[in-house]
């Protein structure tokens, strides 16, 4: 934080290797389980393109990320970002609409968590397990990013442990017992007959989706031991590790079961595990996918969710900011900003259904990620003047196509989702126009950009 009018309050303990799982964690490496009978019965059967398309999406805006977390090594993520490359106003719409995606997300998986533990224990209500999840997160949340960070590894090799098990049940099934497509195939890859512009354009759609959450990375730079190095490569090796992981769990589950249209859209995959491994396995599997998303993604998500908070109000930007930017004395952690997304989780989870918050949190994510794209092309091509052939494809051409992706995804959505999308954006001038007085006043340390 030397040359900013910033002091370290956070403690910086964070590792490469940290915030890498991290981001996988964030993602969750059994996340395709969740959706898989759905995003199947969209696409033919061939699920593994569909991520692999994902990935390839989603490299154009990580490479934005990346850009930018070298050049503005602090907390807050989208807001940072475009505050400083392109405006402060337009900065804070952008931090706004962050925290659409941030706030509501964790509430959106403890809800599924909640369903589904009710599902294997019905005596037991959805919102008693949704209200433990929330404790125990806040919990480890509040004592600090070390201790994030140390459950984040325990998640971690719990689900890819899990993920090997599945694999080898699956390769004994399909390749020794001769079960399923009883061998290799290029069905769930590619199919002529079915791949078009229309199911490449219907694909991104599904696959980016598939993806939100490796932005969390960037709103740890001030706890990671060298941002400027590591926030960056972290972001972009996260996608690429857990598109691996995503690919290779997919394609064997379309070897056990090809006939995809009889699947439930909801319990797909569990059902081709079941089928695979038996009912004992499907129900571990179940459990195991609980505990992914009932605590290991949404406690990432609350830590992130509270770092943009704390940011934003550290500036002085939100409503009750000097409650928000407090610092533990102890644990060096954004408590009453992590406290406040624990209490939010739970309101938000009561009122609003599982539909539009899914709708809401896409909405704001997607929106977010355009203007980045774009202000990486108003920061370094227009200001900076990084031109010639190599500045053209690094900061013109690469975030424009991640413009042009995630543009066609914002254009999806229907016109429920723009309107409370929009809704958003508007509380969000009014309170952005409040606290800077009329648009006139910006943060001390936002003065010069």
């Amino acid at each position: 934080m030397e040359g900013t009018q910033y002091k370290q309050e956070l403690r910086r303990t964070l590792t490469f290797r940290d915030l890498v799982i991290y981001g996988m964690v964030f993602m969750a490496p059994l996340a395709p389980m969740q959706v898989y009978g759905a995003v199947a019965q969209q696409s033919f059967g061939m699920v593994p393109l569909v991520y692999c398309i994902g990935v390839i999406a989603l490299m154009f805006t990580a490479f934005s990320y990346s850009h930018m977390s070298k050049e503005f090594p602090y907390a807050g993520s989208v807001y940072s970002y475009v505050s400083r490359g392109a405006n402060p106003h337009v900065g804070f719409i952008a931090g706004w609409l962050i925290l659409a995606d941030y706030i509501l997300c964790p509430a959106l998986l403890y809800a599924f968590a909640g369903v589904w533990m009710a599902g294997i224990l019905p005596e037991v209500p959805a919102f008693v397990w949704t209200l433990f999840f929330v404790i125990c997160n806040t919990l480890i949340n509040v004592r600090g990013i070390t201790m994030t960070a140390r459950a984040n590894l325990i998640m971690f090799w719990m689900q890819i442990i899990t993920l090997v098990v599945f694999l080898g049940i699956a390769f004994k099934f399909v390749f020794i017992d001769g079960h399923g497509l009883g061998g290799f195939s290029l069905a769930p890859l590619y199919q002529t007959d079915h791949v078009d512009f229309g199911f490449i354009a219907t694909a991104t759609s599904i696959a980016v989706l598939g993806f939100l959450g490796f932005d969390g990375i960037s709103t740890l730079a001030e706890e990671a031991k060298d941002p400027v190095k590591t926030v960056g490569k972290a972001t972009v090796l996260s996608i690429l590790f857990s598109g691996l992981l995503f690919i290779i769990q997919v394609y064997m589950a379309a070897l056990i079961h090809p006939q995809f249209e009889t699947l439930n859209p909801d319990m797909g995959f569990f059902e081709i595990a079941r089928e695979a491994g038996g009912p004992v396995f499907y129900t571990i599997l179940i459990l195991i996918n609980v505990v992914a998303v009932g605590i290991a993604v949404t406690l990432n998500v609350q830590s992130a969710t509270a770092r943009v908070l704390y940011s934003m109000s550290r500036e002085n930007l939100l409503p009750f900011a000097q409650a928000l930017s407090k610092i533990h004395p102890k644990f060096q952690t954004p408590v009453n900003a992590t406290i406040f997304c624990a209490l939010l989780s739970v309101v938000v989870t009561l009122s609003l259904s599982i539909e539009t918050l899914y709708k809401f949190v896409t909405f704001g994510a997607i929106t977010a990620f355009m203007m980045l794209n774009a202000t990486i092309i108003v920061y370094f091509y227009g200001k900076k003047r990084r031109r010639g052939v190599k500045g053209f494809l690094t900061y013109a051409l690469t975030p424009f196509i991640g413009l042009l992706i995630t543009g066609y995804v914002w254009s999806g959505f229907d016109w429920t989702t723009f309107s409370v999308g929009f809704g958003w954006v508007l509380i969000g001038v009014v309170v952005g126009y409040v606290k800077s007085n009329g648009y006139r006043k910006v943060a001390p340390v936002l003065k010069d950009m």
